[in-house]
């Protein structure tokens, strides 16, 4: 996604925010994915307790029990995972996903991955 560079600073933001708000309320986005680590425990935003082997993710603003589909480009794995979390608080990323999504994507030997996610 590009944006244009104003003078105003705060206008070239805008452009951009507004842009990346369309383009998820289209249902698509595009990034960087994270997985939680195989020691972590705990619950999650929704009160869940975190489970591993659930097809679960965290994202910003996505509400809770949100389906999304996410596929590596790369290996063109795909996973359906069920928005329980909020996250990620790292910039540049767009989703953290379960160990058992991270798994079944082919990430866990290669770390962070680009991914195409289709809310559903």
């Amino acid at each position: 996604m590009g944006c244009k560079i104003s003078i105003a600073m705060g206008l070239a933001v805008g452009a951009c925010m507004a842009a990346a708000s369309h383009a998820e309320a289209a249902g698509q986005f595009v990034g960087v994915a994270a997985y939680y680590s195989k020691d972590y425990s705990g619950r999650t935003a929704s009160g869940e307790r975190y489970d591993p082997k659930k097809f679960t993710c965290a994202h910003r603003t996505l509400p809770f029990g949100t389906r999304v589909h996410v596929t590596d480009p790369r290996s063109h794995r795909s996973v359906d995972v069920v928005v329980n979390d909020r996250g990620p608080f790292t910039k540049g990323r767009v989703i953290d996903l379960s160990l058992a999504a991270a798994s079944a994507l082919g990430m866990t030997n290669r770390g962070l991955i680009k991914v195409v996610a289709t809310v559903e």
